[in-house]
């Protein structure tokens, strides 16, 4: 049963320690309350401002565990705080894996990476994390916990989700995400998420089962990468692509490419990403 009075009291208090700076939010001139206000916590969680207000006055529906999950890295929980308000919020702790849970040091990590879009997602490229100019460029792609979370999932099925890839990457790209989900499923076999999401897109996907039969393997840490974004046009980068000790999470920032007007249009995006002008695949 969820624990209203205690879940409200440790998220706000919670809040209020943190500050700004410590999760790459601007300090302003001027504010009136100590801390994060409800609205950036809301934003980096991925909710609406309403709702994480009401969870702080001890109202609302009940959160789902996506919501619980994005709550403890908005605010930079270790894995002892996030296991604490899930059972603050009447749930069972995932278990303890890295997967679906991100370091404070490795967010405080992105958060310095102003100047160039970062993700971070799981091993079944989940995306649990992005910085402003990230979403600014693809925008927000942050559902974990879901089927539709996964990227490689909507590539092969949501033919909407290529309108970012010039189509002549597209082979590229198929081919990078069947590599990297086998090194996944090699890593680790028969474990029930990542066996299901094979045999699902082996289901609904000719093309995917197409690749998969070819056996390649590996995540390519280094990849050059287009975008088209509906306001700056395409956008070239180099992606850098790393892991944790456990390789169940990504971390993924995309420098702009040499040569190209990358860094100009990156820095436009910085300017203007706020504006919300790239709508969610």
């Amino acid at each position: 049963m969820i624990d209203r009075p205690g879940l409200a009291d440790f998220l706000r208090r919670r809040r209020e320690l943190l500050r700004p700076a410590d999760v790459g939010v601007p300090e302003g001139l001027r504010r009136r309350t100590p801390g994060l206000r409800r609205d950036e916590v809301a934003q980096l969680a991925g909710i609406s401002t309403d709702y994480y207000t009401r969870l702080e006055q001890r109202r609302g529906s009940h959160p789902s565990e996506a919501v619980v999950a994005g709550l403890a890295r908005a605010l930079r929980f270790t894995l002892d705080e996030r296991d604490h308000l899930f059972h603050l919020a009447g749930m069972t702790p995932p278990p303890r894996r890295a997967g679906g849970h991100i370091r404070p040091s490795l967010i405080s990590l992105a958060d310095r990476l102003t100047d160039v879009p970062v993700t971070i997602c799981t091993d079944l490229n989940e995306v649990l994390w992005q910085n402003a100019l990230s979403i600014a460029l693809v925008g927000d792609r942050r559902q974990p916990g879901a089927r539709h979370g996964s990227i490689v999932w909507r590539w092969f099925t949501e033919p909407g989700m290529r309108s970012e890839i010039p189509e002549e990457d597209w082979p590229h790209h198929s081919s990078a995400h069947v590599s990297d989900l086998r090194a996944t499923y090699s890593r680790r076999a028969g474990e029930h998420d990542i066996t299901s999401l094979v045999e699902d897109l082996l289901e609904r996907s000719d093309e995917f089962r197409e690749l998969w039969e070819r056996h390649e393997v590996g995540v390519r840490h280094t990849d050059r990468k287009r975008f088209l974004h509906p306001e700056v046009g395409a956008v070239e980068v180099n992606c850098e692509t790393l892991l944790t000790p456990e390789a169940d999470l990504k971390f993924l920032a995309y420098f702009p490419a040499e040569g190209t007007d990358a860094r100009e249009k990156l820095d436009l995006l910085r300017v203007i990403g706020i504006q919300d002008l790239r709508p969610s695949p």
